[in-house]
């Protein structure tokens, strides 16, 4: 989930971060069908700026939209949960070793506060706990100093919002939570120390243990005897 956004400056701006929000956050879910005029009323616009917000969400794959006035919001799918694990599991490791390389005392500043402020995520967790697991691994990936790297990274998160809910569903041990934390604790520590080689060993396995992986494996994207 993002971080709170500037003010908007057009209403076609609005109606796309509204939507996606909402998206992201499961108030739409995957496949429920919206009706154009009845969420251009709900949200307080007309549907013009409406359709241009969705036409943006169609270009990121959040949306489908028909020929008539409905869209919908597009299925999770196990080839784009694989997808988005191989991609993680690639650039995540960079990004944490180039983070050990390049931080500075202002970014562990805000690692540590970011960790701080996390808790285990709840089967179904609120607005702030997401936000607040957003902000702890955006720390990581701004200490790496390498904006495309940021960029590609913050995109991959969004996408994954929902696939880290699914895999919510099915539940998490106690070990499994406390799992994650330690290695939430580890990643800081390695990244502080300047140790690239062990952050990233501990970044691969966080995100092979992810709940985005939870939710590849539900949707079959993930062989498990291929782990």
């Amino acid at each position: 989930m993002a971080e709170p956004v500037e003010p908007f400056t057009t209403k076609s701006d609005y109606a796309y971060t509204t939507v996606r929000e909402k998206i992201l956050s499961g108030e739409f879910t995957p496949g429920q069908v919206l009706n154009q005029a009845t969420l251009a009323r709900a949200i307080g616009i007309s549907t013009t700026p409406l359709r241009e917000g969705l036409r943006r969400l169609k270009s990121e794959g959040l949306v489908e939209l028909d020929a008539h006035r409905d869209a919908r919001v597009t299925e999770l799918t196990a080839e784009e949960a694989r997808d988005l694990l191989e991609l993680r599991g690639a650039l995540d490791p960079l990004a944490v070793a180039l983070a050990a390389r390049r931080r500075t005392e202002d970014d562990v500043r805000h690692l540590r506060a970011a960790l701080r402020g996390l808790r285990p995520l709840r089967r179904d967790p609120g607005v702030e706990d997401l936000v607040a697991h957003r902000r702890f691994h955006a720390a990581l990936y701004r200490a790496s100093h390498n904006a495309l790297l940021i960029a590609t990274l913050d995109g991959l998160w969004d996408k994954t919002d929902r696939y880290r809910r699914f895999g919510l569903e099915a539940g998490r041990p106690d070990d499994e939570r406390e799992r994650t934390a330690a290695e939430h604790r580890e990643l800081v520590e390695h990244v502080v120390a300047g140790d690239a080689d062990a952050a990233a060993d501990v970044m691969r396995r966080h995100v092979s243990g992810s709940l985005g992986a939870k939710a590849a494996s539900r949707l079959g994207g993930v062989d498990p005897r291929a782990e």
